[in-house]
């Protein structure tokens, strides 16, 4: 007869080894449709089958790809959170992955600058909701998606739980966009909201990051040092990566899967 006490930790460390498990096992490559028919490739981890668990859609900077977070996604993942890295219609390489949404927008013949990414985003949260995600949705840009996810934040309050922005701002006054476009909808952001970037682009987001209501809660984070643009300031080569590491799961705290455990 196995005692109570080594059955709990056999049991827990079962659970814990299955979770480790998914959590470092290689990406899925998906495809699904945005609004106009471009085909969408991203990388899904899932840490849990359990469609309660957290989702984070992670979204990359310009001339890159969802090969931006090949190395940001499996440690998310290790919290325990699932998570969607997608390539953008507007978009490039990144860790040698090239952008196949890209590739999709040029041989449909639509335009493939800054703001005509936002039906992938919305997509991509369409995608989650209907075949993963029942829980609460994470939205999360580098550059110029950091900008669109708090726009997509504002113009869709009850469809985001949170947001988290690297390096957003103004970017598109040359597509023909007013100057305060993102700033107009952070007014109506709900979610908890999260911002950071390199430390001298704190001017670029400070008036968006001021438009967002005071009655919500928001974050910013600025490193002692220089810093990095972008999500890529969580890149392990960078030295001041785990201070930016230690702002985002302070505040993905909130979500965080409690840990499996055992009821015996």
């Amino acid at each position: 007869m196995i005692a109570p006490t080594l059955l709990r930790l056999t049991t827990t460390l079962v659970a814990s080894a299955v979770f480790v498990s998914m959590a470092q096992a290689s990406p899925e490559t998906i495809t699904f449709p945005s609004s106009d028919r471009v085909t969408i490739t991203g990388d899904l981890y899932l840490a849990s089958e359990n469609k309660q668990t957290p989702f984070i859609l992670l979204f990359h900077q310009a001339d890159s790809s969802r090969g931006e977070y090949s190395e940001i996604a499996p440690k998310l993942a290790a919290e325990g959170f699932n998570c969607l890295a997608i390539d953008q219609r507007s978009g490039g390489t990144n860790q040698g992955i090239d952008n196949a949404t890209l590739k999709s927008a040029e041989a449909a013949g639509v335009r493939t600058g800054f703001p005509d990414a936002l039906p992938d985003l919305l997509a991509a949260a369409k995608y989650a909701r209907n075949n993963h995600a029942e829980g609460p949705i994470i939205a999360w840009g580098s550059s110029y998606s950091a900008a669109l996810v708090l726009k997509l934040a504002g113009d869709y309050p009850s469809g985001f739980a949170g947001v988290l922005a690297f390096s957003p701002g103004e970017y598109f006054g040359s597509f023909g966009m007013s100057e305060r476009w993102i700033q107009t909808s952070a007014k109506n952001i709900t979610a908890p909201a999260f911002v950071t970037s390199a430390k001298n682009e704190e001017p670029q987001w400070r008036p968006i990051f001021d438009a967002i209501p005071a009655t919500t809660v928001k974050t910013s984070y600025l490193p002692p040092t220089k810093g990095q643009h972008g999500s890529k300031a969580l890149w392990a080569e960078f030295p001041d990566h785990e201070g930016y590491w230690d702002a985002v799961m302070q505040f993905l705290e909130q979500w965080k899967p409690a840990p499996v455990a055992s009821t015996y």
